[in-house]
């Protein structure tokens, strides 16, 4: 089973096949075939830092502790999440079908559906906010009649560890391990709570999209979105990275395990095999009361074929 609050597990438990939307209108945000554009990667040098956490917010099942030392040999990583339009682009150039696609259906959170699509729908009982809808996928986020075409510079959703590895394969890069994800969205900062620091709101300042209000009946939106945002609307850290909290939860490269390399391990990329891939950084429906994990030490895992309407991921590459 995946985040409690944020993204439903083990989603695609049965195979029935919906023919896929018509795609988005791909304005100039992409069209760049399989080369990334330079700016769209930052490359940070290798070096040490602290990775995890053991402090009184810390989800201590979710095995963010031991803190420990870990090394890092220089990598590159995506100044953001990849887009719907990026995505298209992808799509138009090899025809790839999701799994959400080849499925037929993906978990939309509720409230975003009109009432015909409401009611009736299969609910998790752990999660029952989540609404299973025929025909949402990529470009139809909230099922048929909806689509992409003013949200192209969105994180694209309802794709799985296996739609994030063929995209990554298609541009000639890769999914980050669970280390770099943390040392590049730490932003140059050791022991803060957030990427930006201790504090949630600076100055009052809303610094990522989560959840405002009482969840999950009541959102206030008061950071000016109730599900995803631009992936550019809050300030990068200190690496120039942006959307490290909030927004979408993003998958990473490795398996699941709370039993962590020693300290002082180089390159850590978790076990050889396992049942669970990582998710990082939260969505925008974490929320203090039930999931705070858009803290930056915060972890997750979900089954690889699972996918949902607040699930994305940026992409990696070696120095």
């Amino acid at each position: 089973m995946g985040s409690p609050c944020c993204a439903p597990g083990g989603a695609h438990a049965s195979s029935v096949i919906a023919p896929t939307a018509t795609l988005p209108t791909i304005h100039p945000l992409a069209g760049r075939g399989n080369a990334p554009p330079t700016d769209a990667l930052v490359m940070l040098e290798g070096g040490s830092f602290r990775m995890g956490s053991e402090d009184s917010d810390a989800n201590h099942g979710d095995g963010e502790g031991p803190e420990r030392t870990v090394t890092l040999s220089s990598f590159w990583i995506s100044r953001h999440t990849v887009t719907n339009a990026e995505f298209g682009d992808f799509v138009r150039d090899t025809g790839y079908r999701t799994g959400a696609e080849r499925f037929g259906w993906s978990y939309v959170f509720a409230s975003f559906l009109p009432s015909h699509l409401r009611r009736g729908a299969q609910r998790p009982a752990a999660v029952p906010w989540w609404c299973r809808v025929d025909g949402a996928f990529w470009a139809a986020p909230e099922g048929p009649g909806s689509d992409v075409d003013d949200r192209l510079d969105h994180p694209v959703v309802h794709v799985d560890h296996n739609d994030a590895l063929a995209y990554c394969a298609w541009a000639g890069l890769r999914l980050p391990t669970e280390a770099e994800w943390e040392y590049a969205a730490r932003g140059g900062l050791e022991g803060k709570q957030y990427a930006w620091g201790d504090e949630l709101t600076p100055d009052g300042r809303h610094r990522c999209n989560i959840w405002q209000g009482s969840f999950p009946t009541r959102n206030t939106a008061e950071d000016g979105y109730r599900g995803t945002a631009p992936v550019e609307s809050y300030e990068p850290n200190g690496f120039g990275l942006y959307g490290v909290a909030g927004n979408v939860w993003e998958w990473c490269a490795d398996w699941w395990t709370t039993n962590h390399a020693p300290n002082g391990t180089r390159d850590p990329r978790g076990p050889k095999d396992g049942e669970l891939r990582v998710m990082r950084g939260g969505s925008y429906l974490c929320h203090a009361s039930y999931c705070n994990r858009y803290r930056v030490a915060a972890r997750t895992n979900n089954d690889p074929s699972s996918c949902s309407g607040n699930i994305g991921f940026r992409c990696a590459k070696d120095a």
